[in-house]
């Protein structure tokens, strides 16, 4: 009898009780509260940091397309000039190593305007997260 009650016993306890389960349910809701919003900080942070990463290596690219041919691209032209002649350019190489322009981490093209304004050369940057050009999330090359 003393062997059939332990064999009861051990059967009962198997599973988890409703109090168990909802604890831990309660444990990760505050554990997701507490880091859910720094990885999302985390992703915003990322994307910014790309984009100036390819603002840097389209700068680059444009300072050697001047080099190569003595101008920088017209706004007409665009980046596009960087992978493939724009026209009658005898010294132009490509400058991008890509067959493609990149886009900015948000899915939206680089702006680039030549002659740039108050008395840039040129005006390379990203509209940033609301892709406008004069807000607060825009990135501009250095």
């Amino acid at each position: 009898m003393n062997a059939l009650r332990l064999k009861n016993r051990s059967r009962v306890r198997r599973g988890f009780t409703l109090i168990e389960l909802l604890l831990v349910m309660v444990i990760i809701a505050i554990l997701a509260t507490i880091l859910v919003p720094r990885v999302v900080n985390r992703v915003g942070q990322a994307k910014t940091t790309k984009a100036q990463a390819d603002l840097a290596t389209l700068k680059q690219s444009l300072t050697a397309f001047d080099i190569d041919n003595g101008r920088f691209p017209s706004s007409s032209e665009g980046l596009q000039a960087l992978i493939s002649n724009p026209g009658n350019l005898p010294n132009w190489q490509k400058t991008l190593d890509k067959n493609t322009l990149p886009m900015d981490p948000w899915g939206r093209p680089y702006i680039y305007r030549c002659p740039g304004n108050n008395g840039n050369d040129f005006d390379l940057l990203s509209g940033g997260p609301d892709g406008q050009e004069g807000s607060p999330g825009a990135i501009v090359a250095d």
